[in-house]
């Protein structure tokens, strides 16, 4: 139990850690929550190699959040404005592929070098290839390993508007069965006019 109020000393280390990752993200442009906890917990020389347990990662983006309202309030007000924008761009462009918005873009966590993420859910991973190779787009392919039926198959990375974008590729029946928070163009539309820097700019 605390005594006179202040916290068991395993969550105040629980909560540096997490600070020291959240600045991390905020920073350094890393974006795995879990190597962001890990490379934090060895720099303060504790986390679970002391017998500690890890924060979360809710509470690293609580963290997170937190950082970035007190020191990138206005800077992330603006980047998260330009990456909705250029996601709504490609999510257009690639309409035919069923996009869907994710990661910090969506979630309103942006890095000051996040990628914007979509999720694509085509009839065939090699459609978004040969569609961006006749559109003379330049990317990177990375394969995946595949699990399951709904597994990804595929992640391509490439700039777009001048910002990092990620393509990950599922088979068009996982569509219903993913879970993670996303977000189609109407709804990242609705985003992009609710943002302040909008309504300045209207």
């Amino acid at each position: 139990m605390a005594e006179y109020g202040f916290p068991p000393r395993g969550a105040q280390r629980r909560r540096e850690i997490a600070v020291l990752a959240a600045r991390m993200m905020a920073e350094d442009g890393i974006d795995d929550f879990g190597f962001a906890k890990r490379k934090a917990a060895r720099q303060l020389g504790t986390g679970e190699a002391a017998g500690e347990s890890l924060p979360t990662n809710v509470e690293i983006e609580a963290e997170l959040r937190r950082w970035q309202t007190l020191y990138q309030g206005e800077e992330l007000t603006e980047r998260l404005a330009n990456m909705r924008q250029a996601a709504a761009g490609l999510m257009r462009l690639l309409s035919t592929f069923r996009p869907y918005l994710t990661g910090s873009a969506l979630d309103g966590t942006a890095g000051r070098y996040a990628e914007i993420e979509i999720d694509l859910f085509p009839e065939s991973a090699k459609d978004v290839e040969i569609f961006l190779l006749n559109a003379a787009f330049p990317y990177k392919h990375r394969g995946a390993r595949k699990t399951s039926p709904d597994a990804l198959e595929a992640v391509l990375t490439l700039e777009w508007e001048g910002t990092p974008a990620r393509l990950s590729i599922y088979p068009a029946p996982a569509e219903r069965t993913r879970r993670q928070p996303r977000a189609r163009l109407i709804q990242v539309e609705t985003l992009i006019a609710a943002s302040p820097s909008h309504e300045d700019a209207v």
